[in-house]
């Protein structure tokens, strides 16, 4: 366990490093370090902070995000296909931003896509919260959670059919597709304080997710209120997803692939599983970011896109090989 953690935090310093210094302004490792620490107001200091390092910052933070926040989910409804959206967090908060974009707040004010793609979170947990009603297991959660994405989708949809500005519509499929491209400090520190709340909210439920590896039962003989439990891993979830689609848009498969890939080396032991996924996913997020800006930088490859195009069939994979193993 401590090597696994070792090379994953290797690993996501090392491609942390790399994302500083690579972007279409070609600028030496040097120099870019020179303005990344140095005193200077240059063109290189303003491309090295304003840009790449918050862009960094964000896949490192939302790679994070979404391995923990599927390693969770995975673990309370022990079902290894289990994903971060399934509550339906990322299509309500997909929903706001459309509804941003689509009525000009967007344009007219700088956070006003983020801000309504964070409301629109909120108001998806507070109705998966209020569906699933306060003792509902996980398959009441799982219905729940699956009646608001279809129904954040179809309005989603709706939007795009009914809508007769084709820059807006361009911008929203364009913005469903995930990216950090332009993204700022401003952004940053908007995401943050949401995704701190929710590390903390997914952390504490390591012990509680061991003990459900017994089952409900022996889980709450234990002392585990698995009511309490499934509230966290709501508002954690909650947290991390809608903050890092707020301003990245829809990015999927991390949280899917990731803890699975990642179980066999802690032992299937959940609350090992969180921390591991958690730099995965980070390295999983940088590695793709770079690979946007390496491939095809000209015709701005959305990551969204590369992740689904790596995870879609490194899933498939994985499923084939656990039923070949299955008896």
């Amino acid at each position: 366990m401590t090597r696994l953690m070792a090379s994953l935090s290797l690993a996501v310093a090392a491609l942390f490093v790399l994302s500083l210094l690579v972007g279409p302004a070609s600028i030496a490792p040097l120099d870019s370090l020179a303005g990344l620490f140095g005193g200077g107001d240059g063109p290189v200091a303003m491309v090295m902070r304003e840009i790449r390092l918050p862009r960094a910052i964000l896949a490192a933070m939302i790679g994070a995000s979404l391995g923990l926040a599927g390693a969770a989910m995975q673990g309370y409804l022990r079902n290894p296909l289990a994903e971060p959206g399934l509550i339906g967090v990322s299509g309500s908060a997909a929903l706001g931003a459309v509804i941003a974009i689509q009525t000009g707040l967007s344009a007219s004010f700088a956070l006003g896509l983020p801000l309504m793609a964070l409301a629109g979170a909120l108001g998806g947990v507070l109705l998966v919260l209020a569906l699933a009603g306060p003792r509902g297991g996980s398959l009441v959660l799982i219905l729940a959670g699956i009646a608001i994405s279809a129904m954040a989708g179809a309005l989603t949809q709706l939007v795009l059919n009914l809508s007769q500005n084709p820059f807006a519509v361009n911008e929203i499929v364009f913005w469903m597709m995930g990216s950090l491209a332009d993204r700022s400090m401003t952004h940053l520190w908007l995401a943050l304080p949401f995704t701190l709340l929710g590390w903390v909210l997914l952390a504490s439920l390591g012990r509680g997710l061991d003990a459900l590896t017994l089952g409900e039962d022996a889980a709450e003989a234990m002392g585990i209120h698995l009511s309490r439990l499934r509230l966290v891993l709501i508002l954690g979830t909650a947290c991390v997803v809608g903050a890092g689609t707020a301003v990245a848009g829809a990015i999927g498969f991390v949280g899917l692939v990731v803890p699975h890939l990642l179980r066999p080396w802690v032992g299937a032991q959940p609350s090992r599983l969180l921390w591991a996924s958690a730099l995965g996913g980070a390295a999983m997020l940088l590695a793709a970011d770079l690979a946007v800006r390496l491939v095809l930088p000209e015709r701005d490859l959305k990551l969204g896109v590369l992740t689904a195009l790596v995870g879609a069939p490194l899933f498939l994979h994985l499923i084939y090989k656990t039923r070949r193993e299955m008896p």
